[in-house]
């Protein structure tokens, strides 16, 4: 029998997913932070530094036995008003680049409301997850959380 619509069930069953799903937050409690910190010289990258909470605990640790997809980065604060921040997000030990973003503080503390949503390639089980960053301030740094889901 042929089929008017062939379909791939995989493909199928990934944008289910990513339509509904539980989302998880990265750091996990209320007294915990991420920050990023920006490279020292101004509008230079940072070096890549592995995603950890102010406890040391690190998003690649988090649900280890999936996959996860990054749905959106969420800027807390910066410690530099009406500036440009460029962030990278990638994993392994080839650095492979999942999501890219850029915010721009505000004049006033910015609120959970500066949030970026993300669509981007997942990152696989296992792997160590990284960041690096720029900013028109060299060394300014920011907080954030990290909205993501597993692979089902």
């Amino acid at each position: 029998m042929i089929t008017k619509y062939p379909y791939d069930s995989d493909k199928i069953d990934m944008l289910l997913n990513e339509l509904s799903h539980i989302s998880y937050l990265f750091p996990e409690d209320s007294n915990e932070t991420m920050t990023f910190t920006a490279g020292l010289v101004a509008n230079a990258f940072s070096d890549w530094a592995e995603i950890v909470d102010n406890n040391a605990v690190s998003l690649s640790s988090r649900h280890p036995d999936c996959g996860k997809h990054i749905s959106s980065f969420i800027v807390e604060s910066t410690t530099v008003k009406d500036k440009v921040f460029i962030y990278e997000i990638s994993y392994g030990d080839d650095r492979t680049i999942v999501a890219r973003g850029r915010i721009i503080s505000g004049t006033v503390q910015l609120s959970t409301i500066a949030q970026e949503r993300m669509r981007n390639l997942g990152i696989p089980k296992e792997e160590t997850i990284y960041y690096r960053m720029k900013c028109e301030t060299g060394g300014a740094s920011l907080t954030a959380t990290i909205r993501y889901h597993c692979d089902e």
